[in-house]
């Protein structure tokens, strides 16, 4: 990774029209996406004794709107990594996330969110200063210790289009994301934390 994130990639997304945006994201983000998502791939491979592999969003489908977030995702699917519980770093406009994320596509949902419903001492275990979202296209997140946790994941276990995410979410201002050597070692503290809950979700 040649550096960290910088004012400068947070104003590629908010770039006007979606061919310059797209421009942005190919030539600015993707290249650092691909250099930390590399090294991110190979450390959840050595921690969960498995080969996991690296997609880079390419948000192939848009036609008028330019993406709101951009994001790598990691799984354990070479083919794609939608239907499966996975790792994400990716961009906003104005903070950067970590997660572990379980999106609409995921076949399993229903079974993952009653585990974690049963198991919410797991989410008690989690820094206090972790996160939820409730859908990946939208960027409002919510403190972990609210009183969102629980509806999120009944959301997700009852509704067609629920989602689940937990991670961490950083300011476009914060130093850490400056320093590539800082960010990867942050992301890997982070990935480490939420293991057990992907553990729980794949078994």
């Amino acid at each position: 990774m040649t550096n960290g994130f910088t004012k400068k990639d947070f104003k590629a997304m908010r770039t006007k029209g979606l061919e310059n945006r797209m421009e942005a994201i190919q030539t600015q983000i993707q290249p650092k996406f691909k250099a930390l998502g590399e090294e991110l791939t190979q450390f959840l491979s050595m921690e969960l004794h498995t080969e996991m592999y690296l997609h880079i969003a390419r948000h192939a489908r848009r036609s008028v709107n330019p993406p709101d977030s951009t994001w790598f995702a990691i799984c354990d699917d070479k083919r794609g990594y939608k239907k499966h519980p996975h790792f994400q770093v990716g961009l906003y406009g104005d903070y950067l996330f970590i997660w572990l994320a379980f999106i609409y596509e995921n076949e399993d949902r229903d079974q993952i969110a009653s585990r974690f419903l049963e198991n919410q001492a797991m989410f008690d275990a989690l820094p206090t200063d972790f996160s939820i979202s409730k859908d990946h296209t939208v960027s409002t997140t919510f403190a972990l210790d609210s009183k969102e946790l629980l509806g999120t994941l009944k959301r997700f276990r009852d509704v067609k289009k629920g989602e689940f995410l937990v991670g961490k979410v950083y300011s476009e201002d914060s130093a850490l994301l400056r320093s590539e050597k800082a960010l990867l070692k942050e992301a890997e503290t982070v990935f480490r934390e939420l293991l057990p809950l992907y553990q729980l979700a794949i078994k």
